[in-house]
């Protein structure tokens, strides 16, 4: 079982910077994809980034240049530095890692962590 742990989230003005982490524990084996997703009040949950095992990411349209996704493998952590934010940027953020051992593999969530960035 593997459990993840969110921090850094709060109130931002626009045009300020947050930086989110996400720490892994547990059972772990095999971290593969990391990432961060997004889920504002009334609308599906959406990705935000993500980066895999081979340090290769991929953005969401709505957040290329301003965000940027990095992991630290020693420390089973993954960041989201976020600048330029913007009101619709408002979210819970959540992370996700993809975790595998040998015989199985499995997708796990934090607990979500509030972005709240006012105009």
């Amino acid at each position: 079982q593997v459990q993840l742990v969110e921090s850094g989230g709060g109130l931002v003005q626009a045009g300020g910077s947050l930086r989110l982490s996400c720490a892994a524990s547990g059972s772990i084996f095999r971290l593969n994809v990391m990432g961060w997703y997004r889920q504002a009040p009334g609308k599906q949950r959406e990705l935000v980034a993500v980066i895999n095992s081979g340090a290769s990411t991929n953005y969401a349209d709505s957040v290329k240049g301003r965000f940027t996704i990095s992991r630290d493998g020693a420390k089973n952590t993954v960041y989201l530095q976020m600048n330029s934010l913007k009101p619709e940027d408002t979210a819970v953020y959540y992370c996700n890692a993809v975790h595998s051992t040998w015989s199985a593999s499995g997708s796990y969530w934090g607990q979500g962590t509030q972005v709240t960035v006012s105009s």
